[in-house]
């Protein structure tokens, strides 16, 4: 090893579709990259779950797997940060850790008959307190469907034998559960960033809200502590048994999204990213203001680096856009891979999807239309059409989606948005990401580094215990790989996004009760 006292951060970024552990430099610079995939589990139509023991397990083997392709002594890890998916709720044995049932994740729609039977009398004052609007999307109401559908669990919950958590709770206590049980009760903490999207945070407070949790019938005591996302008092050491085999401090901590932004070094308000993964996330950093929506996007928390101070954030969410290229792939065999899609979107540039809109809304249509019971539509199709086509419809929708989020913004805000930071697996594509440019008629901005949201974790890890003295310090890190500017001219610009504004009102409301 060159350098014995050079420090390392480690990232743990749990997503939807699998986990990476990164392992970063002092430069920001990126050490080592595992990666594990873990099993979708869908139930029934619109139930969406995951294993929290694969979840775990995939965890510990990404992790090992990290550290052995850095040749990295465990000791020379300063920290550990954690992101994760958002929203997805799970509970377990306070003692043991065993799940009581699978995480249910973000996308799981089995409670939108229950948020449809609260809206009328308590919309409002859930988008007061929470700044998000009442959906199955959070996880509220996943917790209060596991307290009442699992044996014996509201029971449980009341004397305290069980934990709630989303899957940074969940990870951040598994890190820190020795097999002996000799350290101690494991830390049962979440952040200001993550408990913004349970539904049950006051998100001007910055603390649990007893109106709500009584609207929910959710005992507190079963609810994780909330800390800073970047926690100079740490939440916990990761055992010495477990896959780090040694006690290394464990302090940054944000949601995916959050992280992300984080990342980017939005730390200024104004500043716009987005992120593109199963889903995508835009997300706009607004200061110490909280803005409430007038065109259907979420307020949220942006980050907070101190107890009871934090930024807050605008942000638009959308459910399918990688996996709606996954489903071309795996549901239909239209492409044989994600390396087929760039080519064959290529090959058909000059006519694009020559008139076909596909409007991938599998489990509703979230920011900035929030209808649960809009589906998924292919539209304009003709004897013309061929699977290239359908592909090219495909990341279009990744674009039109993300204009339809980027001009609520600016609604919003009043602020025209100049540019846009990128980041996730599909920024890769740079055809996806030219056509985003004419979509928008925006430069697009894509950073060095593709793993933002594992380094949003890892800079919060790091400025907690001083590898990083400040973000002054980590703003040096950021890196530009390429620019992309808009070719389209405004008139094909604006008429192929009213072609998919009306594709759009074709998918709403779609899923009535004689139409399953």
């Amino acid at each position: 090893m060159k350098n014995q006292d050079e420090r390392f951060v480690a990232a743990i970024d749990q997503g939807t579709s699998g986990t990476r552990c990164v392992v970063f430099d002092q430069n920001g610079a990126v050490k080592s990259y595992a990666y594990a995939a873990h099993m979708q589990i869908y139930p029934k139509p619109g139930w969406v779950e995951h294993d929290p023991i694969e979840i775990w397990k995939k965890t510990k083997a990404v992790i090992r797997k990290a550290l052995k392709k850095a040749l990295l002594e465990p000791k020379q890890i300063a920290a550990v940060g954690i992101t994760n998916q958002r929203e997805t709720a799970m509970l377990w044995d306070a003692k043991t850790g065993r799940p009581l049932y699978n995480a249910i994740v973000w996308q799981d729609t089995r409670t939108g008959d229950l948020c449809e039977r609260l809206k009328d009398e308590n919309e409002d004052i859930i988008r007061r307190k929470t700044g998000l609007p009442l959906s199955s999307y959070f996880s509220s109401t996943k917790l209060q469907w596991m307290l009442n559908h699992l044996p014996g669990a509201r029971e449980r919950a009341d004397k305290g034998e069980i934990l709630f958590g989303n899957v940074d709770t969940w990870l951040i206590w598994n890190l820190m559960q020795r097999k002996n049980g000799s350290a101690g009760t494991p830390a049962h903490v979440t952040d200001y960033t993550n408990a913004s999207r349970t539904m049950l945070m006051d998100i001007e407070k910055l603390s649990w809200s007893g109106d709500l949790l009584e609207l929910f019938k959710i005992p507190e005591t079963i609810l994780p502590e909330i800390r800073p996302s970047s926690d100079r008092n740490i939440y916990g050491y990761t055992a010495i048994d477990g896959p780090f085999t040694y006690e290394i401090p464990i302090c940054g901590d944000l949601g995916d999204q959050q992280s992300s932004l984080f990342g980017h070094l939005c730390f200024e308000s104004g500043e716009t990213k987005n992120t593109y993964g199963s889903g995508s996330f835009l997300l706009q950093n607004t200061g110490a203001s909280l803005i409430f929506s007038r065109h259907g996007l979420v307020t949220t928390v942006a980050y907070g680096l101190e107890e009871k101070k934090v930024s807050y954030a605008l942000e638009g969410s959308i459910a399918v856009t990688g996996m709606a290229v996954r489903w071309l792939e795996e549901n239909l065999g239209v492409i044989g891979g994600p390396t087929d899609v760039e080519r064959l979107a290529k090959s058909v540039s000059k006519v694009g999807s020559a008139g076909v809109y596909f409007v991938p809304a599998f489990t509703g249509l979230y920011a900035p239309y929030w209808d649960r019971k809009a589906r998924g539509l292919i539209i304009g199709l003709t004897q013309y059409t061929r699977a290239e086509h359908i592909v090219h419809a495909a990341l279009e929708a990744i674009c039109y989606q993300t204009r339809d989020v980027f001009e609520s913004m600016q609604e919003d805000t009043g602020m025209r948005i100049r540019s846009l930071k990128v980041d996730g697996g599909a920024t890769v594509n740079d055809y996806l990401m030219q056509l985003q440019a004419d979509v928008l008629g925006r430069v697009i901005i894509r950073p060095k580094i593709r793993e933002m949201t594992a380094a949003g974790a890892a800079y919060a890890a790091g400025l907690a215990i001083g590898v990083w003295r400040g973000t002054a310090d980590i703003r040096k890190l950021w890196r530009k790989d390429r620019t992309f500017e808009p070719r389209w001219d405004e008139d094909k610009r604006e008429g192929k996004y009213t072609g998919w504004r009306r594709a759009v009102e074709r998918a709403k409301g779609w899923m009535t009760q004689d139409a399953h």
